[in-house]
C-alpha cells in the first residue's frame, strides 16, 4: 500500500508475527490514520519466530516497523529506517505522526507561558514518560513468565519427574509469579482512579500512546482472569473502551482480511 499524504511520502510497512504485541501497532497505525503493508511472519512448531526475522533486524523479534522514508535533497535512494521494540516504535511514530498523542510537557505561568524548569512537567506528561515504558520494562515480564511457569508446569517429562517440575512451577508462581501480579493490577486499578481531571485513560482525560501500549497486558491479563470485574473494575471497562475505539476495530479487520486470523487469538500469546 503506497503512503499517503499523512504518511509524509514514506513507505512503512509492519513486520507482523502472528500470536505476538505486533497487534497493537497495527490498532496504533490506524489510530495515526496511516497506511502501511504488512509482512506476515508464522511462528514454528516450537513456538519462536521464524528465522527470517532476522533479515530484518539481528534479533528476530516483533513487532518491528522499517519505514522507507523520501529521499533527501541531493539523495538519490529513499532512507529505510528500521525500529526495534514497541515503546521505540511507538515514540518515534508520536514524533512525525502523533504529536497529539503526547500530553503538554510543561505546566503554565500566570502568562499562559510554558515553564521549562526542572519538576514543572505536568502530571499527564510524567505519567507517559513512566506507562511508555512501565508496560514493557515491568507488566510484559510478569505475563511472559507466567506462560514460562505454565509450560513449565504441563512439559511431557517421565510421570516419576511431574511432581517435582509442577512442584518448581507451584513455588516461582506462589513466591514470586502471584504476588507481582496482584500488586501490579491492583496499582494500574488505582491509576485509573486517580487519573489526571478525572479523566478515564491512564494519563488523564485524553488518549495517549501509552495507553496503546498497556491496553495489550491488561487485555492479556483479562483474558486469563487474572483482571476480574470484580477486583478490577475500572481496568475492565478501560478495555471495554479501548477495544470500542474505531482504531481497534480497524486493525482487527485488516488482520482478518489479509489473514483470516483473530484478534483473541493474537491475545492468547504475548511472547
Amino acid at each position: 500500500m503506497a503512503g499517503n499524504d499523512r504518511n509524509k511520502g514514506a513507505k512503512i510497512t509492519v513486520h507482523w508475527l502472528n500470536k505476538s504485541r505486533a497487534q497493537r501497532l497495527l490498532a496504533f497505525l490506524e489510530e495515526l490514520g496511516l497506511t502501511y503493508d504488512i509482512e506476515l511472519y508464522e511462528r514454528g512448531s516450537d513456538r519462536l519466530a521464524p528465522a527470517s526475522l532476522k533479515e530484518v533486524h539481528p534479533l528476530g523479534k516483533s513487532p518491528l516497523l522499517t519505514i522507507e522514508a523520501p529521499a533527501q535533497m541531493g539523495e538519490s535512494e529513499p532512507r529505510k529506517i528500521v525500529l526495534a521494540e514497541s515503546a521505540a516504535i511507538f515514540e518515534y511514530l508520536c514524533d512525525h505522526y502523533g504529536e497529539h498523542l503526547i500530553p503538554a510537557r510543561w505546566s503554565k505561568d500566570k502568562d499562559g507561558n510554558d515553564v521549562k524548569a526542572l519538576g514543572s512537567e505536568t502530571a499527564e506528561w510524567m505519567r507517559y514518560r513512566y506507562f511508555m515504558h512501565y508496560a514493557e520494562g515491568t507488566l510484559m515480564p510478569l505475563l511472559v513468565l507466567l506462560i514460562v511457569v505454565n509450560t513449565i508446569r504441563n512439559a511431557p517429562v517421565p510421570f516419576f519427574l511431574k511432581p517435582i517440575v509442577r512442584t518448581v512451577a507451584s513455588k516461582i508462581e506462589s513466591s514470586y509469579l502471584s504476588p507481582n501480579l496482584t500488586l501490579n493490577f491492583a496499582f494500574l486499578e488505582d491509576q485509573l482512579k486517580t487519573s489526571p481531571d478525572s479523566g478515564k485513560f491512564f494519563c488523564g482525560a485524553n488518549i495517549t500512546a501509552a495507553d496503546f501500549m498497556l491496553e495489550f497486558p491488561v487485555g492479556a491479563a483479562a483474558k486469563e482472569d487474572i483482571v476480574t470485574k470484580e477486583q478490577h473494575p475500572l481496568l475492565v471497562e478501560y478495555i471495554d473502551r479501548m477495544k470500542e475505539r474505531e482504531s481497534y476495530q480497524q486493525a482487527g479487520d485488516r488482520i482478518k482480511k489479509d489473514f483470516g486470523s483473530d484478534d483473541d487469538e493474537n491475545m492468547k500469546a504475548v511472547g
